[in-house]
This record gives C-alpha cells, sequence and structure tokens, in this order.
C-alpha cells in the first residue's frame, strides 16, 4: 500500500494520483494522455514495450517500473551485516544494538526495508494548514486507525527530511528525541509508543546507526527526451 494513508494499493496506482490532486499537478488522467499521445517520440516508446498507443495503464505501468529501480543498496549497514565488521563505527554499532533492543525500533522499522507496511499513531503534532489529518482512518473508516500513518523506510533515511507524516521533525535528533519521550499526546496513540528513558550518549548512537543505512547514490542517466 502506497502514501502515507495507504490509499493506493500498488505502485502503478500511486503513479496516476498525483496527476489529478490539486495541489500536486492539478490535471486529468484524459487530458495528460492525449498531450502524451501528440509527442511522436513517446507514441513510439509506448507502440514498441506496450504495443499499442499511450494509454493511462501504459503510464502507470511505465512509471512503475521505473520506480522498481530506484533503491537504496549497499549502505555501512548492508556492508556490515555481510561480514565487513569495519563498515560501521563504533557508534553505529552501539545504535544497532539499541535500534535491535532499548530504543524498540525494531517493532515496526523490521524487514529487508525497515518497515512493517503497517499504520501506526505515533501522536505526531499536527503542522500546516490541515486542522485535523486523519491519515488510514480516511480510507478504513476504523476508530482506531484516527491519526494513524504507515511506517516508512528508514534506508536512505538521511535524504528524506524533514520527518513524520506532515514534516513536524526536521532533523533525525529531533525525530529520535520525540521517540524516546513516548511521542505525543493523542487519544489514539499507539501502545508500542513507550517512554524510551535513553541517555544522550545513546541517541546519538542510535543517529549514527540510522545515518548507516544511507545506501550508494543511485546512478542515474537521462535518457534523450522524445521529440
Amino acid at each position: 500500500m502506497q502514501f502515507w494513508d495507504g490509499r493506493a494499493r500498488s505502485l502503478e496506482e500511486q503513479a496516476i494520483g498525483p496527476i489529478h490532486n490539486p495541489v500536486e499537478t492539478a490535471e486529468t488522467h484524459e487530458h495528460v494522455v492525449a498531450k502524451l499521445g501528440k509527442i511522436e517520440g513517446y507514441q513510439q516508446q509506448f507502440r514498441t514495450v506496450f504495443g499499442r498507443d499511450v494509454s493511462l495503464q501504459g503510464f502507470a505501468e511505465a512509471i512503475a517500473a521505473y520506480e522498481r529501480t530506484v533503491l537504496s543498496t549497499n549502505s555501512a549497514f548492508d556492508k556490515y551485516v555481510l561480514g565487513d565488521q569495519n563498515a560501521m563505527d563504533d557508534a553505529a554499532v552501539r545504535g544497532l544494538a539499541l535500534f535491535r533492543g532499548k530504543a524498540r525500533c525494531l517493532l515496526c522499522h523490521n524487514g529487508a526495508n525497515f518497515t512493517d507496511n503497517q499504520f501506526h499513531n505515533l501522536g505526531v503534532p499536527q503542522v500546516g494548514p490541515v486542522k485535523e489529518d486523519l491519515g488510514r482512518f480516511s480510507i478504513s473508516r476504523a476508530e482506531k486507525d484516527k491519526g494513524a500513518f504507515k511506517t516508512p523506510t528508514l534506508r536512505s533515511i538521511t535524504e528524506t527530511a524533514p520527518y513524520m507524516h506532515d514534516w513536524a521533525l526536521k532533523t533525525l535528533e529531533e525525530a529520535v528525541e520525540f521517540l524516546d519521550q513516548g511521542g505525543g499526546s493523542n487519544p489514539n496513540l499507539s501502545p508500542l509508543m513507550k517512554p524510551l528513558n535513553m541517555t544522550a550518549k545513546e541517541k546519538a548512537d542510535l543517529v549514527a546507526f540510522l545515518k548507516a543505512l544511507t545506501g550508494e547514490a543511485i546512478k542515474f542517466t537521462m535518457p534523450q527526451l522524445p521529440k
């Protein structure tokens, strides 16, 4: 499920969502397909790949295919677990132990992508123009899902500041401090949220580990734009 509230069931569904969103591209599916269909280069590419003219389905599949190539790999952590004991410094190694233990991060940030792909209410303060963001509740209509948002991956987390669904926390240090306090006040706060009582050194070590999850720069060559 894609987006913070899980409203898209696949990357293909996610790819076409922003087209008609008034705060993103504010377009229509029909208009975008028509515009792409007038570009000879895209006409040729769609016919070669899909065997048909430009379509919304083809557009979604093409965007999703590209998104599946955007992977965070070969981080210091990856090298460490594959046997390179020098890949992470001592602070990051201590942070890994905290991540797995006292800091309780592994309860939600688990698996290869460091996410359980579930929805949790962390009591994140609401910032921005929305008075109350209901999160997953807007999709599920389950009372327990009010204010719950999808657990994000932690891979290359240094590249995705600011943090939380509404960008309420600007730095990793702020995010760790917020979670150390047990999150914020909220009637639907996840039972997994507990004060952690970490020391300043422990919080610094945890941040060091999070930085060790940064993957190698993704090599990308801009293709020649179709005429």
